[in-house]
Protein backbone atom coordinates (compact mmCIF):
# COMPACT_ATOMS: atom_id res chain seq x y z
CA UNK A 1 0.00 0.00 0.00
CA UNK A 2 1.20 3.46 -0.35
CA UNK A 3 1.22 5.64 2.40
CA UNK A 4 1.72 9.78 2.23
CA UNK A 5 3.29 11.37 5.42
CA UNK A 6 2.94 15.19 5.90
CA UNK A 7 4.97 17.38 7.76
CA UNK A 8 9.22 17.87 7.96
CA UNK A 9 9.83 17.00 11.73
CA UNK A 10 11.67 14.61 13.70
CA UNK A 11 7.74 13.14 14.50
CA UNK A 12 7.50 12.45 10.64
CA UNK A 13 10.85 11.01 10.60
CA UNK A 14 10.12 9.18 13.35
CA UNK A 15 6.58 7.84 11.90
CA UNK A 16 8.28 7.09 8.26
CA UNK A 17 10.69 5.29 9.61
CA UNK A 18 8.49 3.01 11.70
CA UNK A 19 5.43 2.73 8.59
CA UNK A 20 8.18 1.46 6.44
CA UNK A 21 9.38 -1.49 8.46
CA UNK A 22 5.33 -2.43 7.59
CA UNK A 23 5.37 -5.50 4.87
CA UNK A 24 2.02 -4.24 4.02
CA UNK A 25 4.01 -0.34 3.07
CA UNK A 26 5.08 -0.63 -0.56
CA UNK A 27 6.19 3.19 -1.24
CA UNK A 28 5.94 6.16 1.32
CA UNK A 29 5.95 9.43 0.21
CA UNK A 30 6.27 12.67 2.45
CA UNK A 31 5.01 15.99 2.21
CA UNK A 32 7.37 18.11 2.15
CA UNK A 33 9.72 16.29 4.70
CA UNK A 34 13.58 16.79 5.35
CA UNK A 35 16.63 15.39 3.83
CA UNK A 36 16.88 12.43 6.44
CA UNK A 37 13.30 11.22 5.50
CA UNK A 38 14.69 11.55 2.09
CA UNK A 39 16.84 8.10 2.47
CA UNK A 40 13.80 6.26 3.30
CA UNK A 41 10.80 7.70 1.41
CA UNK A 42 9.91 9.83 -1.63
CA UNK A 43 9.83 13.51 -0.60
CA UNK A 44 7.49 15.82 -2.44
CA UNK A 45 8.32 19.65 -2.66
CA UNK A 46 4.22 20.65 -0.82
CA UNK A 47 3.90 22.55 2.34
CA UNK A 48 1.90 20.54 5.06
CA UNK A 49 -0.53 23.45 4.79
CA UNK A 50 -1.49 23.37 0.89
CA UNK A 51 -4.79 21.50 1.55
CA UNK A 52 -5.91 21.25 -2.20
CA UNK A 53 -2.61 20.30 -3.49
CA UNK A 54 -2.26 17.42 -1.16
CA UNK A 55 -5.65 15.87 -1.75
CA UNK A 56 -4.76 16.17 -5.39
CA UNK A 57 -1.45 14.61 -4.96
CA UNK A 58 -3.07 11.86 -3.25
CA UNK A 59 -5.71 11.40 -5.73
CA UNK A 60 -3.52 11.05 -8.75
CA UNK A 61 -0.83 8.76 -6.54
CA UNK A 62 -3.78 6.36 -5.11
CA UNK A 63 -2.57 6.68 -1.80
CA UNK A 64 -4.23 4.49 0.73
CA UNK A 65 -3.14 6.10 3.64
CA UNK A 66 -2.43 9.83 4.82
CA UNK A 67 -1.16 10.14 7.63
CA UNK A 68 -0.71 13.94 9.09
CA UNK A 69 2.31 14.99 11.45
CA UNK A 70 1.57 18.56 12.68
CA UNK A 71 -1.43 20.33 13.80
CA UNK A 72 -1.81 23.32 11.56
CA UNK A 73 -3.50 21.33 8.72
CA UNK A 74 -5.24 19.49 11.15
CA UNK A 75 -7.04 22.40 12.36
CA UNK A 76 -7.30 23.81 9.18
CA UNK A 77 -9.53 20.85 7.59
CA UNK A 78 -7.66 18.85 5.74
CA UNK A 79 -9.31 15.73 7.47
CA UNK A 80 -12.60 16.85 6.61
CA UNK A 81 -11.16 17.69 2.93
CA UNK A 82 -9.81 14.26 2.55
CA UNK A 83 -12.78 12.03 4.06
CA UNK A 84 -15.00 14.66 1.54
CA UNK A 85 -13.40 13.07 -1.38
CA UNK A 86 -13.55 9.00 -0.03
CA UNK A 87 -9.98 9.63 0.77
CA UNK A 88 -8.24 7.57 3.76
CA UNK A 89 -6.63 10.07 6.65
CA UNK A 90 -5.24 9.66 9.91
CA UNK A 91 -6.51 12.44 12.23
CA UNK A 92 -9.62 13.94 13.65
CA UNK A 93 -11.29 16.57 11.70
CA UNK A 94 -12.07 20.27 12.36
CA UNK A 95 -14.56 20.01 15.30
CA UNK A 96 -11.75 17.12 17.05
CA UNK A 97 -8.73 19.48 16.42
CA UNK A 98 -10.35 22.17 18.23
CA UNK A 99 -9.23 20.47 21.46
CA UNK A 100 -5.51 21.44 20.67
CA UNK A 101 -6.51 24.63 18.01
CA UNK A 102 -8.10 26.41 20.64
CA UNK A 103 -7.34 26.63 24.39
CA UNK A 104 -10.47 28.01 25.34
CA UNK A 105 -12.54 25.44 23.71
CA UNK A 106 -10.57 22.58 25.45
CA UNK A 107 -10.69 24.13 28.98
CA UNK A 108 -14.20 24.59 28.71
CA UNK A 109 -14.36 20.87 27.17
CA UNK A 110 -12.90 20.03 29.94
CA UNK A 111 -14.62 21.82 32.27
CA UNK A 112 -18.28 20.66 31.05
CA UNK A 113 -17.28 16.74 31.09
CA UNK A 114 -15.38 17.05 34.90
CA UNK A 115 -12.55 16.14 33.23
CA UNK A 116 -9.35 17.13 36.10
CA UNK A 117 -7.50 20.40 34.69
CA UNK A 118 -6.07 23.92 36.38
CA UNK A 119 -8.72 26.45 37.23
CA UNK A 120 -8.63 29.12 34.38
CA UNK A 121 -9.79 32.51 33.23
CA UNK A 122 -9.88 33.56 29.69
CA UNK A 123 -9.52 37.20 28.25
CA UNK A 124 -9.56 39.41 25.32
CA UNK A 125 -8.83 42.44 27.45
CA UNK A 126 -5.58 43.14 28.31
CA UNK A 127 -6.25 44.99 31.03
CA UNK A 128 -8.72 42.63 32.13
CA UNK A 129 -6.63 39.91 32.23
CA UNK A 130 -3.76 42.53 33.86
CA UNK A 131 -6.01 43.23 36.92
CA UNK A 132 -6.14 39.19 37.27
CA UNK A 133 -2.71 38.39 37.52
CA UNK A 134 -2.15 41.10 39.55
CA UNK A 135 -5.28 40.03 42.05
CA UNK A 136 -3.91 36.18 41.63
CA UNK A 137 -0.26 36.82 41.80
CA UNK A 138 2.54 34.83 40.97
CA UNK A 139 3.36 32.19 40.07
CA UNK A 140 0.86 31.70 37.35
CA UNK A 141 0.50 30.68 33.40
CA UNK A 142 -0.26 32.79 30.16
CA UNK A 143 -1.65 31.02 27.32
CA UNK A 144 -1.97 32.51 23.61
CA UNK A 145 -5.15 30.57 22.98
CA UNK A 146 -4.42 29.44 19.59
CA UNK A 147 -1.50 27.47 17.79
CA UNK A 148 1.79 28.95 18.57
CA UNK A 149 4.10 25.31 17.53
CA UNK A 150 4.51 24.83 21.28
CA UNK A 151 5.64 27.64 22.61
CA UNK A 152 2.14 29.83 23.39
CA UNK A 153 2.86 29.06 27.06
CA UNK A 154 4.87 31.21 29.57
CA UNK A 155 4.91 29.90 33.25
CA UNK A 156 5.66 32.95 35.29
CA UNK A 157 7.48 32.73 38.71
CA UNK A 158 6.98 36.73 39.25
CA UNK A 159 4.27 38.87 38.47
CA UNK A 160 7.13 41.02 36.20
CA UNK A 161 7.16 37.94 34.40
CA UNK A 162 3.63 36.96 33.94
CA UNK A 163 3.17 40.85 32.52
CA UNK A 164 5.76 40.54 29.99
CA UNK A 165 4.61 37.35 28.72
CA UNK A 166 0.77 39.08 28.44
CA UNK A 167 2.57 41.75 26.93
CA UNK A 168 4.59 39.64 24.26
CA UNK A 169 1.14 37.65 23.74
CA UNK A 170 -1.34 40.55 23.45
CA UNK A 171 0.50 44.02 22.48
CA UNK A 172 3.31 42.05 20.56
CA UNK A 173 1.68 40.00 18.78
CA UNK A 174 4.40 37.57 18.59
CA UNK A 175 1.75 34.86 18.03
CA UNK A 176 -0.29 36.79 15.72
CA UNK A 177 -3.93 35.94 15.86
CA UNK A 178 -3.12 32.98 18.18
CA UNK A 179 -2.77 35.70 20.81
CA UNK A 180 -6.29 37.75 20.65
CA UNK A 181 -7.32 35.40 23.47
CA UNK A 182 -5.50 34.30 26.62
CA UNK A 183 -6.06 31.77 29.20
CA UNK A 184 -4.80 32.52 32.94
CA UNK A 185 -4.64 29.74 34.42
CA UNK A 186 -3.67 28.49 38.25
CA UNK A 187 0.16 27.06 38.54
CA UNK A 188 0.25 23.80 39.21
CA UNK A 189 3.06 22.19 40.78
CA UNK A 190 4.01 18.86 39.73
CA UNK A 191 6.08 16.91 37.45
CA UNK A 192 4.60 16.47 33.45
CA UNK A 193 4.25 13.39 31.70
CA UNK A 194 3.02 13.03 28.36
CA UNK A 195 -0.02 10.45 27.46
CA UNK A 196 -0.82 9.43 23.90
CA UNK A 197 -3.69 7.23 22.85
CA UNK A 198 -4.69 6.01 19.50
CA UNK A 199 -8.41 5.95 19.01
CA UNK A 200 -11.41 5.15 16.44
CA UNK A 201 -13.67 7.26 18.30
CA UNK A 202 -14.46 4.29 20.64
CA UNK A 203 -12.12 1.53 21.06
CA UNK A 204 -9.33 2.85 23.09
CA UNK A 205 -5.61 2.06 22.69
CA UNK A 206 -2.76 3.97 25.27
CA UNK A 207 0.75 3.87 23.47
CA UNK A 208 3.90 3.64 25.87
CA UNK A 209 4.35 7.01 28.31
CA UNK A 210 6.85 9.35 27.49
CA UNK A 211 7.84 12.57 29.55
CA UNK A 212 9.19 15.82 27.34
CA UNK A 213 11.74 18.89 28.09
CA UNK A 214 10.23 22.09 26.98
CA UNK A 215 12.51 24.45 28.12
CA UNK A 216 15.71 25.11 26.20
CA UNK A 217 17.96 25.02 29.14
CA UNK A 218 19.21 22.70 31.15
CA UNK A 219 17.68 22.77 34.76
CA UNK A 220 14.52 23.37 33.08
CA UNK A 221 15.27 27.11 32.67
CA UNK A 222 14.89 29.35 29.77
CA UNK A 223 11.96 29.98 27.34
CA UNK A 224 9.69 26.99 26.31
CA UNK A 225 10.57 25.50 23.21
CA UNK A 226 8.95 22.62 21.23
CA UNK A 227 10.72 20.29 23.08
CA UNK A 228 14.32 19.45 23.98
CA UNK A 229 14.60 15.66 24.47
CA UNK A 230 12.15 12.73 25.87
CA UNK A 231 11.98 9.64 27.18
CA UNK A 232 9.80 6.36 27.56
CA UNK A 233 8.84 4.92 29.63
CA UNK A 234 8.08 7.71 31.88
CA UNK A 235 8.34 6.09 35.63
CA UNK A 236 6.21 9.28 37.13
CA UNK A 237 3.13 7.25 35.53
CA UNK A 238 2.76 4.09 37.84
CA UNK A 239 0.03 1.60 37.26
CA UNK A 240 -2.20 3.26 38.96
CA UNK A 241 -1.91 6.83 38.01
CA UNK A 242 -2.18 5.14 34.33
CA UNK A 243 -5.33 3.67 35.42
CA UNK A 244 -6.61 7.38 36.92
CA UNK A 245 -5.75 8.93 33.36
CA UNK A 246 -8.04 6.43 31.58
CA UNK A 247 -10.73 6.59 33.68
CA UNK A 248 -10.65 9.80 34.52
CA UNK A 249 -9.41 11.91 31.53
CA UNK A 250 -9.48 9.77 28.56
CA UNK A 251 -12.99 7.94 28.96
CA UNK A 252 -14.80 10.99 29.68
CA UNK A 253 -12.97 12.51 26.63
CA UNK A 254 -13.75 10.14 24.42
CA UNK A 255 -17.58 9.84 25.88
CA UNK A 256 -17.64 13.88 25.43
CA UNK A 257 -16.68 13.65 21.75
CA UNK A 258 -19.21 11.20 21.39
CA UNK A 259 -21.50 13.12 22.88
CA UNK A 260 -20.58 16.34 20.92
CA UNK A 261 -21.30 14.22 17.64
CA UNK A 262 -17.12 14.53 17.28
CA UNK A 263 -16.21 11.87 14.72
CA UNK A 264 -12.40 11.75 15.99
CA UNK A 265 -10.20 8.83 14.52
CA UNK A 266 -6.32 9.54 15.40
CA UNK A 267 -4.24 9.99 17.78
CA UNK A 268 -5.04 11.83 21.55
CA UNK A 269 -2.13 13.64 23.30
CA UNK A 270 -2.99 14.51 27.02
CA UNK A 271 -0.12 16.66 28.24
CA UNK A 272 -0.11 16.30 31.93
CA UNK A 273 1.32 17.61 35.72
CA UNK A 274 0.64 14.53 38.29
CA UNK A 275 0.44 16.50 41.48
CA UNK A 276 0.67 14.18 44.54
CA UNK A 277 -0.42 11.24 42.68
CA UNK A 278 -2.88 13.00 40.70
CA UNK A 279 -2.88 13.88 37.11
CA UNK A 280 -4.13 17.01 35.92
CA UNK A 281 -4.60 18.01 32.03
CA UNK A 282 -2.44 20.89 31.34
CA UNK A 283 -3.15 20.55 27.30
CA UNK A 284 -4.71 18.36 24.85
CA UNK A 285 -3.21 18.14 21.40
CA UNK A 286 -4.94 16.34 17.99
CA UNK A 287 -1.57 14.90 16.94
CA UNK A 288 1.88 12.90 17.98
CA UNK A 289 3.97 14.42 20.21
CA UNK A 290 7.62 15.99 19.18
CA UNK A 291 10.02 14.72 20.39
CA UNK A 292 8.24 11.90 22.77
CA UNK A 293 7.22 9.89 19.16
CA UNK A 294 10.75 9.25 18.62
CA UNK A 295 11.20 7.59 22.03
CA UNK A 296 7.81 5.71 22.17
CA UNK A 297 8.40 4.69 18.03
CA UNK A 298 11.73 3.03 19.22
CA UNK A 299 10.18 0.93 21.94
CA UNK A 300 7.54 -0.24 19.79
CA UNK A 301 6.68 -3.87 18.95
CA UNK A 302 4.69 -4.96 15.54
CA UNK A 303 3.09 -3.24 12.79
CA UNK A 304 2.29 0.47 13.27
CA UNK A 305 0.71 0.71 9.87
CA UNK A 306 -2.08 -1.65 10.73
CA UNK A 307 -2.91 0.42 13.84
CA UNK A 308 -3.45 3.23 12.45
CA UNK A 309 -5.00 2.10 9.40
CA UNK A 310 -7.23 0.40 11.65
CA UNK A 311 -7.83 3.59 13.37
CA UNK A 312 -9.31 5.06 10.12
CA UNK A 313 -11.20 2.39 9.60
CA UNK A 314 -12.90 2.02 13.34
CA UNK A 315 -11.56 -1.32 13.63
CA UNK A 316 -8.92 -0.33 16.51
CA UNK A 317 -10.17 -3.86 18.68
CA UNK A 318 -8.88 -5.89 16.54
CA UNK A 319 -5.17 -4.32 17.20
CA UNK A 320 -2.47 -5.26 19.85
CA UNK A 321 0.38 -3.10 20.54
CA UNK A 322 3.74 -4.11 22.33
CA UNK A 323 6.30 -2.66 23.85
CA UNK A 324 10.30 -3.55 24.18
CA UNK A 325 11.21 -3.22 28.12
CA UNK A 326 13.93 -1.14 27.08
CA UNK A 327 14.14 2.38 27.83
CA UNK A 328 14.57 5.15 25.17
CA UNK A 329 16.10 8.43 25.29
CA UNK A 330 15.87 11.16 22.75
CA UNK A 331 18.05 14.27 23.13
CA UNK A 332 17.15 17.01 20.75
CA UNK A 333 20.21 19.05 18.81
CA UNK A 334 18.89 22.87 18.52
CA UNK A 335 20.60 25.67 16.53
CA UNK A 336 21.91 28.12 18.54
CA UNK A 337 19.69 30.96 18.91
CA UNK A 338 16.66 28.90 19.15
CA UNK A 339 13.48 29.21 19.76
CA UNK A 340 14.27 32.75 19.18
CA UNK A 341 16.25 33.56 15.66
CA UNK A 342 18.62 31.24 14.45
CA UNK A 343 21.04 30.54 11.42
CA UNK A 344 20.40 28.37 8.99
CA UNK A 345 22.67 26.13 6.36
CA UNK A 346 25.32 24.91 8.66
CA UNK A 347 26.86 21.73 7.16
CA UNK A 348 26.56 19.06 9.64
CA UNK A 349 28.93 16.73 10.43
CA UNK A 350 29.53 12.77 11.81
CA UNK A 351 25.80 11.65 10.95
CA UNK A 352 27.38 8.96 8.46
CA UNK A 353 28.96 7.23 11.98
CA UNK A 354 25.76 6.47 13.44
CA UNK A 355 23.98 4.83 10.52
CA UNK A 356 23.18 0.99 10.68
CA UNK A 357 22.70 0.93 14.44
CA UNK A 358 20.02 -1.36 15.58
CA UNK A 359 19.61 0.61 19.25
CA UNK A 360 20.28 4.17 18.05
CA UNK A 361 18.52 6.08 15.24
CA UNK A 362 18.63 9.99 14.70
CA UNK A 363 16.06 11.47 13.68
CA UNK A 364 16.16 14.52 11.24
CA UNK A 365 14.08 17.75 12.06
CA UNK A 366 15.22 20.94 11.01
CA UNK A 367 17.40 19.52 8.03
CA UNK A 368 18.04 19.61 4.30
CA UNK A 369 20.42 19.25 1.31
CA UNK A 370 22.49 21.89 -0.59
CA UNK A 371 25.47 21.25 -2.81
CA UNK A 372 25.32 17.40 -1.97
CA UNK A 373 25.88 18.32 2.27
CA UNK A 374 23.22 17.49 4.98
CA UNK A 375 22.80 21.53 5.72
CA UNK A 376 20.59 22.82 8.76
CA UNK A 377 17.46 24.40 7.90
CA UNK A 378 15.80 24.58 11.26
CA UNK A 379 15.48 25.36 14.97
CA UNK A 380 15.54 22.04 15.79
CA UNK A 381 17.88 20.36 13.90
CA UNK A 382 18.31 16.25 15.08
CA UNK A 383 16.44 14.04 17.41
CA UNK A 384 19.31 11.24 18.63
CA UNK A 385 17.10 8.49 19.89
CA UNK A 386 18.64 5.21 21.31
CA UNK A 387 18.00 2.27 23.01
CA UNK A 388 19.36 0.65 26.74
CA UNK A 389 18.41 -1.33 29.37
CA UNK A 390 17.26 1.46 31.37
CA UNK A 391 17.09 4.87 31.33
CA UNK A 392 20.63 5.31 32.69
CA UNK A 393 22.33 3.55 30.04
CA UNK A 394 20.56 4.84 27.46
CA UNK A 395 21.07 8.39 28.56
CA UNK A 396 25.17 7.43 28.93
CA UNK A 397 24.56 5.66 25.01
CA UNK A 398 22.59 8.81 23.40
CA UNK A 399 25.72 11.57 24.74
CA UNK A 400 28.25 9.27 23.17
CA UNK A 401 26.44 9.29 20.43
CA UNK A 402 26.08 12.98 20.34
CA UNK A 403 29.64 13.32 20.41
CA UNK A 404 29.91 12.37 17.50
CA UNK A 405 28.04 14.73 15.78
CA UNK A 406 28.97 18.46 14.54
CA UNK A 407 27.60 21.66 13.12
CA UNK A 408 28.50 25.45 14.03
CA UNK A 409 26.14 26.63 17.19
CA UNK A 410 24.81 23.48 17.55
CA UNK A 411 23.34 23.45 20.94
CA UNK A 412 21.31 20.67 23.18
CA UNK A 413 20.56 19.75 27.09
CA UNK A 414 23.06 18.15 28.72
CA UNK A 415 19.97 16.55 31.44
CA UNK A 416 17.30 15.23 29.22
CA UNK A 417 16.46 12.32 32.30
CA UNK A 418 17.76 13.00 35.15
CA UNK A 419 14.89 13.69 37.10
CA UNK A 420 13.84 9.95 36.86
CA UNK A 421 17.87 9.13 37.38
CA UNK A 422 17.84 10.83 40.20
CA UNK A 423 15.14 9.59 41.70
CA UNK A 424 16.46 6.02 40.96
CA UNK A 425 13.88 5.32 38.46
CA UNK A 426 15.98 3.81 36.09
Amino acid sequence: MKVLVIGSGGREHALVWKLSQSPRVSKIFCAPGNAGISEIAECIDIKAEDIESLLNFAKYEWIDLTVVGPEAPLTMGIVDAFKKEGRRIFGPETSGAQLEGSKVFAKEFMRKYGIPTAEYKTFTSYLHAEEHIRLKGAPIVIKAEGLAAGKGVFVAETYDEAIDALQKIMKEKIFGEAGNRVVVEEFLKGEEASFMVLTDGKTVIPLATSQDHKRIYDNDEGPNTGGMGAYSPAPIITKQIEADIMDKIITPLIKGLTKERIDYRGVIYAGLMICNGKPYVLEFNCRFGDPETQPVLMRLNGDFFNAMKAAVDKKLKDIRLSWEDDASVCVVISSRGYPGTYEKGKIIKGLDTLKGKDDLFVFHAGTSIKNGEVVTSGGRVLGVTVLGNNIKEAKDKVYKAIDKIHFDGMHYRKDIADKSIRRGES
